[in-house]
């Protein structure tokens, strides 16, 4: 019995052998110098935390999932003489969370103009002695309970404030009213995100980041509490917004939401006009460069009128008042038969054809490309304002630059818009995660550039997805070998300036890319990546809800591309080493050796071009690196083959492509 298993064993394993003298053989990975390690790109347990049921380990808000509410009403007023915002807030916060909350804290954006605000020292930032504002000056801070208004105690620490409560707000639904009042000095054109310029026939406000704002409490932070420093952006709650404006009567408003007053703010022409946008798809003059300084134009000639907007479901609301606007429309068509309205409000210095005269038909263009491809607008109404701002991004409203023209109108207003989709409808946390809406939206817009009007002003150039205008597999690899540049997933305020736009921009959007064309293929990577945004609309992922959303949607295991990608600078050298016929004879097809020579792997094509002029082309899948640092294999041409190539799309980020190719000899 011993004697015919050891016979079995050895005639086995003498079929084996010859089977594997019959593959090609990997003997270059004992030869070859390489910095990749397979171990550790496909390390197992990417994720240091399972999914619960409040993250769902499928990437998608779990049954218990909850988060909080906040619905503002607003009173404001601006005097124009003095620069100065007054509003009266109430704030009713509803308390969804498991946890009794004994205080509440608020973002106060405006105290980023103080003398003393933390923001002034960071790196770079650091504004001159006339750049700054005594920030919020609080009036009073009080809770409404049971219908009985009593003060609060509270504390204000550079851009937040704590309220102090007398009685803990209940969890699970416990609310509780707000009443703050408050004013500001509106900076001037040092605002960046809020200011006011002057034009030819008056002065352009952009209020932005204008009322105290709920800090989001989550289950990911608690109270997430990190100071406005400037790159790191927003987290909100949502909620309703209802707010009223009172300033001069010459002035047009145009704001976040719904004009819920037209008939006391605006002419009966100009409701004519609106109405007949709203069912053209080309753009209508609400307010013509004649009427700007016509006193007609406004249905009352002395004092102020007060404009009066709604928004729902919004984690904000912003808005920009002028004499100055011209202001025009036109009807967005929405996917199921919804219609919304696209409106631009300009000076006259902005006019004409090859200017903002086209603003409202590019706003038009890519909410309907958005809203097809990825997720319908939700909003009433979309709005181009013009002023310094020059490219900033609020529900409903952009402020966009006011001296743009052409492609440079047409791609910051499609990147600005695209935000209302990262991260006004996907609302995530751009202070600690700014990729997961610059780089989403950079990724989105990049396409919307290539349909927008047949491609006019594709591709997409404009110093934030290839800053010079070359192919962007190569434009993203200096930012890769620069060994101080910082990861992906690093807090946006530790960024350095010089590597903001390649590292929270370019990088994440080009991942993407990298994933939909060449790791996942398109149907794949837009199916599950339709689904993340689906099931994160109106709520709070986190970053580990879009890589397992990604895995599970596209069924993929992708860790070794997060890992490589965006939790480190992880360089790519994929060379190819040798390229010989198969026992000297063209017709027994190339033996080809490709070695991985540094720390990130990606499937990769690889392509042989025949002297007959045909060409030969395979795909390799990124398991080629499971084991392997180099890989052999046999690419079963049988004529000739003048050479071989790897990547010859350049479509990859390879650091060297010097290496890429060789004659076949």
């Amino acid at each position: 019995m011993k004697l015919k298993l050891f016979a079995l064993l050895a005639l086995t394993f003498g079929v084996l052998f010859t089977q594997a003298q019959r593959k090609p053989r990997n003997t270059a990975n004992d030869t070859i110098r390489s910095n990749y390690n397979p171990a550790a790109l496909f390390s197992p347990q990417f994720y240091t935390e399972k999914g619960n049921e409040i993250h769902s380990p499928n990437g998608e808000p779990g049954p218990k999932y909850w988060q909080n509410r906040a619905d503002y009403v607003l009173k404001a007023k601006i005097d124009t003489a003095s620069k100065l915002l007054t509003c009266s807030e109430t704030i009713t916060y509803t308390n969804n969370s498991p946890d009794a909350l004994g205080y509440l804290w608020l973002q106060m954006d405006q105290n980023t103009y103080k003398k003393d605000a933390r923001s002034n020292f960071v790196t770079g930032n650091q504004p001159k002695v006339d750049q700054h504002t005594d920030g919020y000056i609080i009036e009073s801070v009080a809770i409404s309970v049971n219908g009985k208004v009593q003060k609060v105690n509270y504390v204000v620490t550079d851009t937040r404030m704590q309220i102090r409560l007398p009685k803990a707000l209940a969890a699970k639904g416990g609310k509780i009213n707000m009443l703050i009042n408050y004013h500001y000095t509106i900076p001037g054109a040092f605002g960046g995100r809020t200011d006011y310029t002057q034009t030819k026939n008056g002065t352009i406000f952009e209020i932005a980041q204008w009322f105290p704002r709920m800090c989001v409490y989550d289950d990911s932070n608690g109270w997430d509490t990190l100071p406005f420093l400037g790159s790191g952006e927003f987290y909100c709650e949502y909620g309703d917004i209802d707010y009223s404006v009172t300033v001069p009567w010459d002035m047009i408003l145009a704001g976040s939401g719904e004009l819920v007053n037209p008939n006391e703010v605006l002419t009966a022409k100009q409701i004519s006009r609106l109405a007949a946008a709203r069912n053209s798809d080309k753009t209508v003059m609400i307010r013509t460069a004649q009427e700007v300084t016509d006193p007609a134009s406004r249905p009352v000639n002395k004092g102020t009128l007060t404009w009066h907007f709604k928004m729902l479901n919004t984690r904000d609301v912003a808005f920009g008042a002028s004499r100055a606007f011209m202001w025009d429309a036109a009807r967005i068509n929405l996917p199921g038969g919804k219609k919304s309205i696209s409106m631009s409000v300009y000076p006259v210095e902005s006019a004409g054809n090859d200017a903002w005269g086209r603003s409202t038909e590019y706003l038009k263009g890519a909410i309907e490309y958005f809203s097809t491809k990825w997720f319908p607008y939700p909003y009433p109404a979309a709005i181009n304002e013009a002023g310094l701002a020059g490219g900033m991004e609020y529900p409903g409203i952009l402020f966009d630059g006011i001296n743009d023209k052409g492609k440079e109108l047409f791609w910051v207003t499609a990147h600005e818009i695209g935000h209302n989709w990262f991260p006004m409808i996907v609302g995530s946390n751009e202070r600690r995660f700014a990729w997961m809406d610059e780089g989403f939206n950079t990724f989105i817009d990049v396409y919307a550039s290539d349909v927008i009007n047949k491609g006019e002003y594709a591709p997409k150039r404009d110093g934030e997805y290839a800053p010079g205008g070359g192919n962007p597999a190569d434009e993203i690899i200096p930012a890769i070998i620069d060994p101080a540049s910082p990861a992906i997933n690093t807090y946006p305020d530790a960024i350095p300036e010089k590597y903001r736009h390649p590292l929270t921009y370019f990088k994440p959007a080009f991942g993407l890319i990298l994933l939909r064309e060449q790791v996942l293929g398109k149907d794949r990577f837009d199916y599950a990546f339709s689904n993340y945004i689906r099931k994160w609309a109106y709520k709070h992922p986190q970053p580990d809800d879009f890589y397992r959303a990604m895995e599970n949607g596209a069924g993929e295991d992708l860790a070794w591309f997060w890992r490589g990608w965006f939790m480190n600078n992880y360089k790519l050298d994929l060379a190819l080493i040798s390229a010989n016929y198969v026992d000297g004879d063209a017709k027994n097809g190339v033996e080809v050796v490709v070695a991985n020579k540094e720390a990130m792997a990606m499937p990769y094509s690889i392509e042989a071009k025949l002297k007959d002029g045909n060409k030969y082309r395979m795909k390799l899948p990124v398991e080629t690196w499971l084991q392997n640092k180099a890989t052999t294999f046999i690419m079963p041409t049988i004529s000739a083959v003048e050479s071989i190539s790897i990547d010859p799309d350049l479509a990859l980020p390879d650091v060297n492509r010097k290496n890429n190719s060789l004659t076949v000899k």
